[in-house]
């Protein structure tokens, strides 16, 4: 999604998907604090 931030702001929970699998599954703050998630999709200096 575009609106990553926004995105993350109303939901429970998310499942981030990369090449076909599921990279990282859990609460925002989960997903903005994972490695992998933050290398392929994020970036590195992402914050809520």
């Amino acid at each position: 999604d575009h609106n990553v931030r926004e995105t993350l702001d109303i939901i429970d929970r998310a499942y981030i998907l990369h090449d076909g699998m599921v990279l990282m599954e859990g609460a925002p703050s989960e997903i903005v604090a994972h490695e992998g998630v933050r290398r392929v999709y994020l970036g590195e200096h992402f914050s809520l």
